[in-house]
Formats: structure tokens, sequence, C-alpha cells
């Protein structure tokens, strides 16, 4: 069944996440990754909508932006939601990574770190571009954090045979992780796998 979704919130502060009114602690799926690795188009592609906002420029997105997912439509569209999706601020891009830097103490960290209803972080990597530090940093904080991940590889329909499986290779190398799922946004290739893995992980966190 594909959930209909809702924008809820923006969220620049601790203080503005939403609270149990507005999510009846439904598990939260969050969207990790560096600016342009294509999160809200994977977002958009995973609910058939135009919720998440895309952007050629880097750095649009600059606060949490949640997203209720319901099962049913219009008025047949039950209150509670079945998950919430949050899309997160990027990170890495030269212009604005050092105010992006400087936000992620203030909200980012605490809702990683503490969010009672955060069932799993999805880290988004681009499969065109060589491994990432700050990739590998996001998902080694997630690792010391004991915090629920999945690495996700992005823009996958551009790389095809020895060369994706390379570039598969040296990604699960430099993160130091045994399983990166590919997906693409464009073709859907992969979407219904990485949905049956967060169904999986919100059934165990409910």
């Amino acid at each position: 069944m594909r959930l209909t979704p809702v924008f809820l919130l923006s969220a620049i502060d601790a203080a503005h996440f939403p609270g149990e009114t507005k999510t009846f602690g439904a598990p939260e799926i969050a969207f990790l990754g560096r600016s342009n690795v294509g999160k809200s188009s994977l977002i958009n592609a995973l609910l058939g909508s135009k919720q998440a906002h895309t952007s050629s420029t880097p750095g649009r997105t600059r606060a949490i932006n949640f997203f209720s997912l319901h099962e049913g439509a219009g008025d047949k569209r039950k209150v509670r939601p079945s998950l919430i999706f949050a899309d997160l601020p990027g990170y890495g891009y030269a212009k604005i990574s050092k105010a992006i830097s400087s936000e992620w103490p203030k909200f980012i960290e605490p809702y990683l770190a503490e969010r009672e209803t955060l069932a799993l972080s999805i880290c988004l990597v681009d499969t065109n571009i060589p491994p990432q530090e700050n990739d590998s940093q996001l998902i080694h904080y997630l690792q010391e954090m004991g915090k629920p991940y999945l690495v996700v590889g992005t823009k996958s329909d551009r790389l095809s045979g020895n060369v994706l499986a390379k570039s598969l290779a040296a990604l699960k190398k430099k993160h130091e992780v045994d399983d990166i799922l590919i997906v693409s946004a464009k073709t859907e290739a992969g979407t219904g796998a990485l949905w049956q893995r967060i169904h999986a992980v919100a059934a165990e966190s409910r």
C-alpha cells in the first residue's frame, strides 16, 4: 500500500521538533548526505510525489523537514501516521559547509543522538564520485552512537557493469561497511528494496 505524505513542519531548533500530538510516536526515518547527493529526489521517488523540494543549487535545505506518512488518501486517510520521514540539511558543499557545520551541534546532532522515535538513519552516498571523508565521518558517528543506519548509494542509473561494481567496492572499503543498497531516484531502481528495509525497521521499533 502506498502511503499518503503530508508535510508537517520545518525545524531549525530542537524545540521545534514535532511532538507526540503530531506524530503519535510513529517511527522516524532520517535521510542524510552531502549536498546534491539526491536526498529530496529519493524521498519524492519513494513517496510518488513532489513533497520534498529539489534544487540544482546545493545547500538549499537548511532545516529538518518532517513529513508524516498515512495509510489511505483524502477523507479516508488515517489520522495516525504509519511513518515519519525527516529530510536533513546536506553537508560538504564548500560555499555553505561552514554555515551548515555550525548549525549541526544546535539541532541536527541532538536529533540524531537523542530523538527517541528515530528508527533509522539512511546515509546517502553518491556512486558517481570517489568516496568522501565527510560521509565516512557521518557513518562512523552513527556507529559510535550505536544508532541504526543504512548506507544507500544514489544515482546508480549513471553507471553500469564493472564501473558500478568498482564504485560500490570503493565505497564499502572507505566507509568500512559490508552492505550498501544501490538506488536510482530517476528509474526508481532499488526503491522497492529500500521500502522493504524501512518497513522492517519500523515494525521492529513499534
